[in-house]
């Protein structure tokens, strides 16, 4: 890989400043200067320096976030704040972009990465990744309603999947698990049931829970062995 592809990719430099870095000896392969961008480097072998830190290099990047409202899942809007301004400035430069979508003013766990395959493998219906949500509703939900939302409502003319429903001890409030990703589908399942959603939020994406200690707004990569998990959708 070449250094300037190698160091834009990481969204440490564009590739201009990278040439220009070079030639003022601030690049490094294994303790030596380089001279030109276009030099090829093994990243997963050599060391490569850039200003004196150290570039460690993940061909992709998976980050954790807590969404707010008010920010859409998108990667450039020309009216709405967009859930990567929420990251920082090298994280906005690696081409991350929302694994699935929530709804502007619906809160929780979004993953955002670069790696386009599992994304999509992910998202495919064929798939049926599992999505659980935290939801407060304006009434109280009845066992009725409750096999409905499970067994399945029609939206868009055909019938919902099989749906898992927990209800806290208020009947009014809960946790909905879901295999498909319809737009508003929670919002509209209960409308489907003369209901209707006041409080929306992910708590877990494909066997990975939103990291409780991680505030609103915030966000952070994912571990190692959650990384694991989600590429073994790829197997």
């Amino acid at each position: 890989m070449r250094i300037d592809k190698l160091l834009s990719e990481m969204g440490i430099c564009s590739r201009t400043e990278c040439k220009k870095a070079a030639k003022a000896g601030k690049i490094c392969v294994d303790g030596i200067p380089v001279k030109a961008a276009d030099i090829h480097v093994d990243p997963e072998k050599s060391t490569v320096t850039y200003f004196g830190e150290t570039v460690k290099y993940k061909k992709f990047t998976y980050i954790m976030l807590n969404k707010p409202e008010g920010y859409i899942s998108a990667t450039d809007d020309p009216r709405e704040k967009t859930v990567l301004e929420l990251l920082g400035e090298r994280e906005q430069k690696l081409g991350l972009f929302p694994c699935g979508r929530l709804d502007k003013n619906t809160l929780g766990l979004l993953i955002l990465t670069n790696n386009g395959e599992l994304c999509h493998r992910l998202l495919s219906p064929k798939h049926h990744v599992s999505k659980v949500y935290y939801f407060k509703a304006e009434r109280h939900i009845t066992e009725d309603d409750r096999k409905r939302l499970e067994s399945g409502v029609m939206l868009d003319n055909e019938l919902t999947k099989p749906a898992s429903l927990s209800l806290c001890d208020d009947k009014m409030s809960g946790h909905l698990t879901l295999t498909e990703g319809k737009f508003h589908q929670v919002m509209r399942m209960l409308e489907a049931v003369c209901n209707k959603v006041i409080y929306l939020e992910r708590v877990e994406f494909a066997g990975i829970p939103l990291d409780t200690s991680l505030e609103r707004g915030k966000w952070r990569e994912l571990t190692a062995d959650e990384e694991k998990h989600l590429e073994s959708f790829l197997k």
